[in-house]
């Protein structure tokens, strides 16, 4: 889930994720709907290697029947900033779901219902006739689709532009399942903005590798949050309430594939085609800024 505030303003956009999970709050702070399995994480985070590329966790806060996270707003100051909500891993959905499916799942006339609208072959004869399917199944098609299970990332949502209209953010939106390897960076303006979020990238890589949570941890569902204005950009990690420690002794690798019982998660396989891509990127303006200036030589 990824959620943001306009500087100044009360209003709140929702790129990704359930509506009314998140609570406007002040002094740079947001508040997200109570998940233990979230809390446990970022009390984790606070003291691994990994603190600096994750929001500032500030505890819990009650507000009427319900119990909040209380996190750093990643956009406070920002003025105008573009936002892009990057699923990692090569899977989203846990091994428990998988188990779960085998034994009894629920069909989930909801998720049929997207398979369709996306793509009416999609759903089986049986699941057309239930008019039905699992959480599971809808999951595991949606990764099968997207360039989840091929490049280890997909983008769930990209905001390309904000105006404060009638104390509503309105936004220009794109959200794909089926996503282009080429679209992946469009919407950085600039070389220099690849260039931050390429030396963020791979400062994060350097410490997931020294990082114990990360190690003991299978990351499920968890984006990297990608922002910039005209003056800066940057990176964090986002969403760990499906991001459950293993069992004693075990350690993932986050870069194979992943088969079942393995439990790993294809985090960095995603990280390594996100810093590849962005490293294209920076070559491709490069060769372009010098293509422009031959040319511009060239003109009388």
């Amino acid at each position: 889930m990824m959620h943001w505030s306009m500087s100044r303003q009360s209003s709140w956009v929702q790129l990704a994720g359930h509506q009314g999970n998140f609570q406007v709050s002040k002094g740079g702070e947001v508040l997200k709907l109570y998940n233990e399995v979230e809390a446990k994480c970022l009390e984790c985070l606070m003291r691994d290697p990994l603190r600096p590329f994750v929001p500032q966790y500030y505890g819990l806060v009650t507000r009427g029947e319900h119990r909040y996270i209380r996190l750093e707003d990643l956009v406070s100051g920002l003025k105008r900033p573009v936002i892009v909500d990057c699923k990692m891993g090569v899977r989203t959905y846990q091994e428990e779901e998988l188990i779960k499916a085998r034994v009894k799942a629920p069909l989930r006339s909801d998720m049929y219902q997207k398979m369709v609208n996306m793509d009416p072959s999609a759903p089986s004869a049986e699941e057309h006739a239930q008019k039905g399917v699992t959480k599971w199944r809808y999951l595991q098609w949606r990764d099968s689709i997207s360039s989840t299970s091929t490049l280890g990332f997909r983008i769930e949502g990209i905001m390309v532009g904000m105006k404060a209209r009638r104390g509503t953010a309105q936004c220009t939106l794109i959200k794909s399942i089926s996503l282009k390897f080429d679209l992946c960076f469009s919407f950085c303006e600039s070389d220099g903005g690849w260039q931050a979020y390429h030396s963020r990238l791979l400062a994060l890589n350097d410490a997931l590798k020294n990082s114990p949570f990360f190690r003991t941890h299978e990351v499920i569902g968890s984006s990297l949050l990608f922002v910039h204005d005209h003056s800066k950009a940057s990176v964090w990690m986002i969403d760990f309430g499906k991001t459950t420690p293993l069992p004693d002794s075990w350690e993932l690798r986050h870069n194979v594939p992943w088969s079942e019982g393995s439990r790993e998660d294809g985090y960095l396989i995603g990280l390594t085609s996100l810093i590849t891509s962005l490293a294209q990127a920076i070559s491709m303006a490069s060769w372009q800024q010098e293509e422009d200036c031959e040319e511009g030589k060239r003109t009388p």
